[in-house]
């Protein structure tokens, strides 16, 4: 791989952009999670072909936390790192978030939602990747122990220090995030958006979350867009040895059951019908929805996040395919985190 990138001029012309709730922020369609193969444990000229193809194709919004690795905090070192090598004349045209809420390190500060904790996890964060801010900083879940109004006057405090121009926070309930909105407006610094998981077999958040996130004017991105690999051609005929399930680390074995395996078989027949892989339709399925602002995939590969890209070639689907796919999906039960 070559040390000079030289980038797209063509990287604005296929993308899709969309307006992050009542704000002036345009995030693309599809957007780049920094999970999972960007640690020290990864390639690193895979990992920068990633990153140079993603930013190629119009992907401006990268998605990091202070705790993707692995192991911890390497992501955000190796994307500071191919940062400076390839894309430093660029960083105005990026959308950089990070988060913090999950275990970073030990003892009483290192996780949660205290004021203390995400200050000091963001500071952490900027001096990992090399920047004197961050686009979006998230709190990344809510702390039941923590009074929200100090989280959110943490997050408030965060943007007026210029170490963040947005906030926005992650797997919040519905409650919780109208309390959070509520707060953050009071307080002058108006929630941006809100992630959680959303995908075709995890539909947790059309249970009331889409609906508050519509009415409060915040922008929506999801996460496991794919369920964690099972909406793609991966699990077809069975689990494969190289598998996240096979691994059982974040996706169970059991989960990939004979009845969840048809139904697959079944999305990808209306996906091949479609001109689309399963990943492409599961992806497209996500962006007919309107409230949605971007998706963020995870790869492991520049081909990968190509033929991904691709399913921007049709978003729209007509009533009868919006029935099938209901139909197969209402069949089956799919938690993978229990």
């Amino acid at each position: 791989m070559t040390e000079n990138h030289q980038v797209s001029v063509n990287r604005y012309k296929n993308m899709k952009y969309n307006r992050c709730g009542k704000s002036g922020l345009l995030l693309p369609a599809i957007s780049l999670g920094l999970w999972h193969n960007f640690g020290f444990a990864d390639n690193f000229n895979n990992s920068r072909e990633i990153i140079r193809t993603a930013f190629d194709s119009g992907i401006t919004y990268f998605d990091l936390a202070n705790n993707y690795g692995p192991p911890p905090g390497s992501a955000e070192e190796v994307f500071g790192t191919i940062l400076r090598k390839d894309f430093s004349a660029y960083r105005d045209e990026m959308v950089i978030a990070t988060k913090a809420g999950y275990l970073m390190w030990e003892g009483p500060y290192g996780e949660w939602g205290s004021r203390k904790y995400l200050i000091a996890s963001l500071d952490q964060s900027l001096k990992r990747m090399g920047l004197d801010y961050v686009d979006i900083f998230y709190s990344h879940r809510f702390d039941p122990e923590t009074p929200v109004e100090e989280t959110m006057m943490a997050l408030d405090h965060i943007v007026r220090s210029g170490k963040a121009l947005y906030a926005g926070i992650s797997n919040y309930s519905p409650e919780q995030t109208e309390k959070a909105i509520r707060i953050l407006k009071e307080l002058g610094t108006p929630c941006l958006l809100h992630q959680s998981r959303y995908s075709m077999l995890d539909r947790k958040v059309e249970s009331g979350l889409l609906d508050v996130i519509g009415s409060g004017g915040l922008g929506f991105v999801a996460f496991s867009p794919l369920a964690q690999g099972v909406l793609s051609d991966r699990y077809l005929k069975g689990i494969p040895s190289d598998s996240r399930a096979a691994k059982a680390h974040f996706l169970k074995p059991s989960f990939i059951t004979p009845e969840l395996i048809s139904v697959i078989g079944k999305l990808n027949e209306l996906a091949l019908q479609r001109g689309q892989t399963l990943a492409q339709m599961a992806i497209a399925w996500l962006l007919r929805d309107e409230r949605v602002t971007s998706v963020i995939i995870g790869v492991s590969s520049a081909s990968q996040l190509a033929g991904n890209i691709r399913a921007l070639e049709n978003i729209s689907f007509t009533g009868n395919e919006l029935e099938k796919i209901m139909a197969l999906v209402t069949t089956v039960s799919f938690n993978p985190r229990g």
